[in-house]
């Protein structure tokens, strides 16, 4: 017996999010839910989680069932609380004094250390917060688990945490998860949803291989859809060759066939479907201005320390060199975003003489994980226009292309969604028309087709860069060059599957 059974279910907002879904959800299902920025994944978890009626259609659950939902954010009112209390006080009022033998259970599974129980959330990463917000919701017991992008802000040590802690849980529960993380989809998941306007589609596999199968369904509707086409127009034209004919010889059954070919050809176009479009979260592009000297940044064995002097790290000789795409890889605290800040601090001012010397016709392209270069209280159209020598026609005009609507175009970029604010950081490096990129964590907030998209970018359009990143899809397609940051040296390595493998027993 299903669980959860969703039939016809859609969800209208301002327009369509998606109809016609038919879903069951079992004992045993790892459903991961995929789709673009701003398509439903959210709206239909809280539509699972009963916190939201769906416009139209059913959802049908198991009696009593209970659905644990875990949502993106920590609820403001548990900032100040400890990560063990945060989680004691999801218990019943009445089960707290007898069984919060619980809580220590559900965070010894989680592998939280016993230091990290008495700290405030407001003081942790938000990796450990999502991990406490997991943790308050599985001591409830439910009967069913609901992650929303549970891998956000987790370094690769918690994913590898989260994957196997996944994998352990009783298979009986199921488990459903809204993420763009396509590693950790494959690796948890038996079944994919992709969530559509019009028709979704689900398949009993992981992620990489649904996707091809859903590759092949729309390439060959696409096929179908312009053979029908082809035919209509044929039609038409032998319509037409009848009608001259019958006008000539005043034939009243050419006339007739001109008619039933006619009518052949409108019902062929009205009943064809082209293959599926993906409604754009707004384009990524990128630009490189080229550069003539072959060594980009030469690094003489420079030294990365902590503020406070305390030795991080030394790079030994090295070399970035035009057509590299360097991925920076160590565990957290091995000091991969104060040497990123280190190099753009050198190329911003190259007369300062340190160990990091890039050539004098560099343009940097930089971007962190935080977006710091987008003014929180400033508007996407003042940055833009006060950045760049763009009129505000022309500038309205390239914000729509990535994304955001005149109607946002004039508010504060804090109230774009994540996806918005990633999609307008692309826009800035593109518009600054750099031949170097330094990035770190890039595809944080990216859906999957804009993650594919920059891979596209920076590997079509054979950009430079060195980048940090925790997407080991993106580090895969994207890398040619790999830098591990090991036992306080800098060393070069074959590829990052050595690195992803070890990261699953760091402490």
């Amino acid at each position: 017996m299903a669980l959860i059974n969703l039939r016809n279910l859609g969800v209208t907002m301002s327009a369509p999010l998606f109809s016609n879904l038919n879903f069951t959800v079992d004992a045993g299902d790892r459903v991961g839910i995929v789709a673009a920025n701003g398509r439903g994944k959210t709206t239909l978890l809280n539509c699972l989680a009963g916190r939201q009626e769906p416009t139209t259609g059913d959802i049908t659950r198991a009696r009593g069932l209970r659905v644990g939902y875990v949502e993106q954010n920590v609820p403001a009112n548990l900032l100040e609380v400890s990560f063990y209390d945060a989680v004691l006080c999801a218990l019943p009022k009445e089960q707290i004094a007898s069984e919060s033998w619980r809580v220590d259970v559900t965070l010894d599974s989680l592998a939280v250390p016993a230091a990290m129980r008495e700290r405030a959330l407001a003081q942790l990463s938000g990796g450990w917060q999502r991990l406490a917000m997991l943790a308050r919701v599985w001591v409830t017991e439910p009967d069913v688990l609901l992650l929303d992008e549970p891998t956000n802000h987790l370094d690769l040590a918690k994913i590898a945490l989260l994957e196997d802690w996944l994998n352990a849980l009783p298979r009986d529960v199921p488990v459903i998860i809204a993420s763009h993380d396509r590693a950790f989809l494959d690796a948890v998941c038996n079944r994919t949803l992709f969530l559509r306007q019009e028709q979704p589609q689900s398949y009993a596999l992981p992620y990489s291989r649904a996707r091809m199968a859903l590759d092949e369904v729309d390439a060959s509707d696409e096929r179908r859809y312009q053979k029908e086409m082809k035919t209509a127009q044929q039609l038409r034209k032998q319509a037409a060759k009848l009608y001259n004919l019958g006008v000539n010889s005043g034939s009243d059954l050419l006339t007739v066939k001109t008619k039933q070919l006619k009518a052949r050809a409108e019902k062929l176009e009205d009943s064809a479907r082209p293959g599926y479009r993906e409604r754009s979260s707004g384009s990524i592009k990128l630009a490189n201005r080229g550069i003539q000297a072959k060594v980009l940044l030469t690094l003489e064995d420079a030294a990365v320390t902590t503020p406070d002097g305390t030795l991080l790290l030394k790079t030994g000789q090295q070399w970035i060199c035009q057509g590299d795409r360097i991925v920076l890889l160590g565990r957290n605290g091995a000091g991969k975003t104060r040497f990123v800040e280190m190099i753009r601090r050198a190329i911003a001012d190259p007369s300062g003489g340190g160990a990091i010397k890039p050539t004098p016709s560099l343009v940097l392209g930089y971007s962190d994980q935080a977006l710091s270069n987008l003014g929180q209280n400033d508007t996407p159209l003042g940055m833009i226009t006060r950045l760049f020598e763009l009129g505000e026609q022309r500038a309205r005009t390239v914000l729509a292309g990535v994304g955001i609507g005149i109607e946002m175009q004039g508010k504060e970029i804090g109230r774009l969604s994540g996806g918005q604010k990633a999609r307008l950081a692309m826009l800035v490096l593109r518009l600054t028309n750099p031949n170097f990129y330094l990035l770190d964590e890039p595809t944080n907030h990216l859906d999957i087709d804009g993650q594919e998209a920059l891979e596209e970018e920076l590997t079509e359009g054979e950009a430079s860069c060195l980048l940090v990143s925790h997407d080991r899809s993106f580090v895969r397609s994207v890398g040619n060059r790999f830098w591990l940051i090991d036992r306080k040296r800098l060393v070069e390595v074959d590829g990052p599957e050595e690195f992803f493998e070890a990261a699953r027993t760091q402490d």
